[in-house]
């Protein structure tokens, strides 16, 4: 049996290049999720009942990213956060409202994407953690015959470019790629499967298809966004780095001395099937609790002038000029540890 190598954000650093930028103002960080919707923000908020609702979607659409209302709510609650959302956006909010909500592949999957349409949403993700599988197919075809072109399709979550092209052949717009590699997620530990997060992009970056690559999972810094955009990737999808703000769904848990926490857990974690519907039918997540950090737009702004300086030290205004001039270097452990602030380990 052969095996092949496969990277991950920390094997690897970009090559500074030669840049003739004078400041982070001339860097332009957004980009086009289809032809008709554009992000000035390369962000989006992930589907996840600790992560985004009404509250981090708006905050999300104020920064130029996009929030994806997560699935594990009743159908009605879905609409109720849409309307309000979108009625939110036509007072106050800047631009046009992009609004997007996940849905499943089974049961009301179809009446919760007319529902979420007809209240405002454009923007549907079919949401499930093996994207490369019949009943995601079947899904993204009946969305597609049913909608056509009216909604943009997200969909996945997948690991390979065989996988990829399958998405973006059954009709999906736009797909999520990684699968366990997120921060709670258990996926590769209790199944076996995934592939390393880095490598998924370079692998799904090689395909001639025009749907958009999102970078889903494991991405810790602003420069791991930086990385997986190098290699190919036209968006990434954040979740740990954006739970525990005031942002996210969830009570503040005091824990004395002034500490506060916010729970963050995996879709697939036995707490959150069970909070949803009863029962659980996998493990594949944990749940537990994290540090509170305030305004997640002060976190928002933060990822920007980390992905802007990033840009710039490839000496690139834009997103394509960077998957254009990128290259990689493949550094050891050792490497690793010498890029790491390290002053407090003497």
């Amino acid at each position: 049996m052969k095996f092949k190598e496969a990277l991950t954000y920390d094997d690897v650093l970009l090559i500074p290049k030669y840049s003739n930028i004078r400041s982070r103002k001339e860097v332009h960080v957004g980009n086009d999720l289809d032809a008709n919707i554009h992000l000035n923000l390369p962000i989006i908020s992930a589907p996840m009942d600790t992560v985004t609702e009404s509250e981090m979607a708006y905050a999300m659409h104020e920064a130029g990213g996009l929030g994806v209302i997560h699935r594990y709510n009743t159908i009605n609650e879905m609409a109720t956060m849409v309307r309000e959302l979108h009625d939110s956006y036509l007072r106050e909010g800047p631009g046009e409202p992009n609004i997007a909500v996940a849905v499943g592949v089974t049961g009301d999957f179809l009446t919760r994407a007319m529902l979420a349409y007809e209240n405002g949403a454009n923007i549907v993700c079919v949401d499930v953690a093996h994207g490369h599988h019949i009943l995601v197919r079947e899904a993204i075809e009946k969305i597609k015959i049913e909608f056509s072109d009216k909604l943009h399709v997200m969909a996945g979550n997948v690991a390979t470019l065989e996988a990829f092209n399958d998405l973006s052949d059954w009709g999906a717009d736009s797909v999520r790629c990684n699968i366990g590699g997120g921060s709670i997620c258990s996926t590769r530990i209790q199944t076996g499967h995934g592939m390393p997060g880095l490598q998924t992009i370079f692998e799904c970056a090689q395909t001639d298809r025009e749907t958009k690559i999102i970078a889903d999972g494991g991405l810790r810094t602003s420069g791991d966004i930086v990385k997986a955009i190098a290699a190919g990737a036209d968006l990434v999808m954040l979740g740990s780095m954006l739970a525990g703000t005031d942002q996210s769904p969830g009570d503040l848990i005091q824990c004395g001395r002034g500490i506060k926490n916010k729970v963050y857990r995996g879709m697939a974690s036995k707490e959150a099937q069970f909070d949803w519907r009863g029962e659980h039918s996998s493990n594949e997540g944990i749940s537990t609790t994290i540090p509170y950090k305030g305004d997640v737009r002060n976190i928002l702004q933060d990822l920007k002038n980390g992905i802007a300086s990033g840009l710039s030290y490839s000496g690139c205004r834009t997103i394509e000029e960077l998957q254009a001039r990128a290259e990689f270097v493949r550094q050891t452990n050792a490497g690793l540890g010498e890029s790491k602030t390290h002053i407090l380990q003497r």
